[in-house]
């Protein structure tokens, strides 16, 4: 690998993960390709088990293979390749439904519902246990804590924000990412914000995160993957048949990163959801680096699949994509954006996709990837924009966030 670096006049970083010492390559030299330093890193690294990846400048950072984790040029391929199997709304609907039943089975979502506890209400229905804290009141709306057993001793735990306006409302469900706990500051700005424009939003913990975690521990596991699916597939059911101010025409789902995972899920999992926006979230390349998001086998649905096709799923419905220059996420303008043009096409309604992307920005939900949610809900539900200012948000405080584990 040295004799590599001198001869292309790059770096090599070494993830903690891969050890080189005592490693010893056959025909170690035939494996230089002098015209290509990528090929020649393709060669000594698939011997391995590894990969590689260009980071800035002249360095590349040498990594154990990761199987959601792709290159670019992987992922362009991907999209090639899908694109060839459709080319009409027939051809496109066919397999779109194949992939809403396998990528259903492969999560092993109906057999993690079949596991869920129900007890009987006083009317002998079948109902979710539930427990609500009392409604608490802000500038324009309100917050509730939510608690649902799914399996026995383990709970769904999040917030319910809500407009104080009369009459039926947006209701947008917001699975959370892989940022401090869905307690943070920007979370609660954007719900806040969300609600008092005229939506009801809910949110709830990752597995094993905040009170998730007292029950679950360690949250880098398969289960993780379907148990955060339920999630959302469970509050948007009870949502929707428990809550009389809800416009069921009107039904988004909106996350960041690992939540923007969850947003694509759910949107493929809920044919009653309306609107969606994965936000620096979805890559052809790229599935999630977490089990969470990837540790059931989706993405092997229908001969193979891909983020951007699961997304466009949801099409010819509102869908907002927010992609930045800091992430991987930094090729929605040029490839996956496109591919869901065409896809949207199929129906004469390219116009119903469309994409902010923030060239100079990283991977984060700050004020400008906020604003673009903002307008998406504004122009799709007919939120007030009037009433859009983060500065009337009263944050609270994680305890206050909390159901069970105060």
């Amino acid at each position: 690998m040295n004799d590599v670096a001198k001869r292309f006049g790059v770096k090599f970083k070494f993830d903690k993960n891969v050890d080189t010492v005592g490693k010893k390559m056959p025909y170690a030299d035939f494996r230089v390709r002098p015209y290509s330093l990528e090929m020649t890193l393709d060669n000594i690294c698939k011997y391995y088990d590894w990969n590689w990846w260009k980071q800035s400048g002249n360095t590349y950072k040498i990594k154990l293979y990761e199987y959601p984790r792709r290159h670019e040029a992987e992922g362009k391929m991907m999209l090639d390749w899908l694109s060839s199997l459709y080319h009409n709304k027939e051809q496109w609907e066919a397999r779109r439904d194949t992939l809403r039943r396998e990528v259903r089975q492969r999560l092993e979502l109906d057999k993690f519902l079949d596991s869920c506890v129900v007890t009987k209400d006083k009317k002998g229905n079948l109902v979710r246990p539930v427990i609500l804290s009392k409604i608490r009141k802000h500038d324009g709306y309100t917050t509730q804590n939510i608690c649902i057993e799914l399996t026995p001793g383990q709970h769904l735990f999040g917030t319910i924000y809500a407009s104080l306006k009369k009459g039926k409302h947006a209701l947008i469900v917001c699975p959370d990412g892989h940022w401090p706990y869905r307690y943070r500051k920007d979370e609660q700005q954007r719900l806040g914000t969300l609600a008092r424009m005229g939506a009801v939003c809910v949110d709830f913990d990752l597995y094993g995160w905040g009170e998730s975690e007292k029950e679950v521990g360690d949250h880098h596991s398969s289960r993780a993957h379907v148990y955060q699916a339920a999630c959302g597939y469970i509050l948007l059911d009870w949502m929707l048949k428990n809550r009389k101010d809800i416009d069921t025409e009107r039904v988004g789902v909106m996350g960041g990163s690992g939540g923007g995972t969850h947003t694509v899920m759910l949107s493929l999992l809920d044919e009653r959801v309306t609107a969606s926006a994965p936000v620096v979230h979805l890559a052809s390349h790229f599935d999630g680096g977490c089990p969470c998001e990837s540790g059931m086998p989706v993405q092997l649905s229908a001969g193979g699949t891909c983020e951007p096709e699961l997304a466009a799923v949801i099409a010819p419905k509102p869908m907002l994509v927010v992609s930045d220059g800091g992430d991987w996420t930094s090729s929605v303008p040029t490839l996956e954006f496109p591919y869901l043009q065409r896809i949207y096409g199929f129906y004469g309604a390219q116009d119903k996709v469309r994409n902010v992307h923030l060239p100079n920005e990283r991977h984060d939900f700050r004020e400008n990837k906020r604003n673009a949610v903002y307008d998406f809900f504004i122009d799709v539900f007919g939120l007030d924009r009037s009433m859009l200012d983060e500065s009337k948000i009263e944050i609270e405080s994680e305890e206050t966030l909390k159901s069970l584990y105060k």
